[in-house]
């Protein structure tokens, strides 16, 4: 289960009362913010602990919950985060933040009783740099618990330990993230000019530098997907091209699982460019019984995720497998569109808009 020891550095384990600073990048979260900070605050440990709340400029209230939340409890503390960008708050956060582990948070989760106390045995057990756990994706609505269920579904994903891995060990990345401090500071921060895949990239580099990034299936978060089609799709594509733009950076180190969702939308224009030259006769005849091929994929695709709808992991009802049946081959042709993208021409600076209302600009 364990790997070679020899091969990493240990990073320093800090006195078991040593504190803890909890970093959360937040962006119009009014109806999640509350739930992620109690959540947080709740968090058993032996020393002091802080949350570091960067706040990007909402247009939704957010900022007066935070503000509320930070009148009630001196452990609350506000940072702004005028770029809006998550790395560039993160990394705010973190040079704000005064003791020498960082828990980073997500406004739009919630971590599980004694997270922060299994995290830190695991950290100091390991010498490691960075542990992450499971991400239990959850909704609230029909649709939200249909995002939930492709999140939590190898097929939704890909397979990423943190979905539902169970036997700990090494890892590539780590889903949010408790890290030492000190080898924040060696390896430099979050990189700011990445938008979206900025923990897998701060993440190769702590393990470039011979540390451990380690996975443990005990830690779990709760996370709230997003609420709409429009908004998932958003997301989706953004992370796309960014995961495109470290494919054009870092090439064979990023993961075979990457690649499936562009095949599929490569394999569905292929499939169309057919079909419109069957139809207007010019295939026909043997050319076009053997360009007929190209349907193979994705009729598979198609019968995977109607499979997968109809079964246990489609939910409940029928309206359950409809909402699946709809979620799943958006997240993937959303994702793998912008993945062409971003491995094409760049991310080319984009942002993942769907926290905020349609065609509301960033600072």
């Amino acid at each position: 289960m364990h790997d070679d020891a020899h091969r990493w550095r240990p990073a320093p384990v800090p006195g078991a009362d040593a504190g803890v600073s909890f970093v959360m990048p937040v962006l119009n979260e009014r109806d999640y913010l509350e739930h992620a900070v109690r959540s947080v605050l709740a968090q058993e440990i032996s020393g002091p602990s802080e949350i570091l709340l960067a706040l990007a400029p909402s247009t939704d209230g957010t900022e007066a919950v935070a503000q509320r939340l930070a009148d009630t409890d001196p452990r609350i503390r506000l940072v702004r985060n005028p770029a809006a960008h998550i790395p560039v708050g993160l990394n705010i956060a973190i040079r704000a933040a005064r003791f020498p582990t960082i828990v980073r948070v997500d406004a739009h989760s919630e971590l599980q009783p004694g997270y922060t106390a299994e995290a830190l045995a695991t950290l100091a057990r390991l010498k490691a740099a960075n542990v992450g756990g499971v991400m239990r994706a959850d909704g609230r609505t029909p649709f939200q618990r249909a995002v939930a269920r492709a999140y939590n579904s190898r097929i939704g994903l890909g397979g990423g330990a943190y979905h539902g891995g169970t036997a700990e060990g090494p890892a590539e990345s780590a889903y949010l993230g408790v890290m030492r401090r000190a080898v924040l500071d060696e390896v430099g921060l979050f990189d700011e000019g990445i938008r979206r895949g900025e923990d897998w990239e701060l993440n190769l580099r702590i393990r470039q530098a011979g540390y451990r990034v380690w996975f443990d299936p005990r830690l779990e978060v709760t996370y709230w997907p997003r609420e709409s089609w429009a908004r998932l799709v958003r997301q989706f594509r953004a992370t796309g091209s960014w995961r495109g733009e470290l494919v054009r950076r870092f090439g064979r180190r990023n993961g075979m699982r990457f690649f499936a969702p562009p095949a599929l939308v490569l394999s569905v224009a292929a499939a169309l460019v057919v079909g419109v030259l069957q139809l207007t006769r010019v295939l026909s005849g043997w050319p076009s019984v053997l360009a007929s091929i190209v349907y193979l994929p994705v009729a598979a695709y198609a019968l995977l995720i109607a499979a997968v709808s109809a079964g246990r992991g489609g939910g409940r009802g029928t309206r359950d497998r409809l909402w699946t049946l709809a979620v799943l081959p958006s997240m993937h042709l959303a994702w793998g569109t912008g993945f062409l993208q971003g491995v094409l021409r760049g991310a080319r600076g984009t942002v993942d808009t769907s926290r905020l209302a349609r065609n509301t600009p960033l600072p």
